[in-house]
């Protein structure tokens, strides 16, 4: 996939974990971390406005394209869990679950 996620790199700028970020953005941790490892199939605009609030970036700090990425730069990488949990499932990030089964 051609969209490479930096989150992590914003997090550790601003030295901020995964549950400190869910909690600011009231999503869960495994939302969070399907985003962060490039497992995410969508993500909401309201999710990303509040990330980016929270991060203090800008959309492009944090999605990049890049033609002709193979799937495991920048965390890019696919299969992995599921997201969410009992109550906000459609919190903003919807993962790849494609490589699940």
């Amino acid at each position: 996939m051609p969209i490479v996620i930096n989150l992590d790199v914003e997090l550790a700028r601003k030295k901020m974990s995964v549950a400190d970020l869910a909690a600011a953005i009231d999503i869960t941790p495994v939302n969070v971390s399907v985003l962060k490892n490039g497992r995410a199939k969508a993500v909401r605009f309201s999710t990303l406005d509040a990330i980016c609030r929270v991060l203090e970036c800008q959309p492009g700090d944090i999605l990049v394209w890049v033609p002709n990425a193979d799937a495991t730069c920048g965390g890019a990488g696919h299969g992995g869990a599921g997201a969410g949990s009992a109550g906000r499932a459609t919190a903003g990030v919807e993962a790849d679950d494609a490589g699940t089964r």
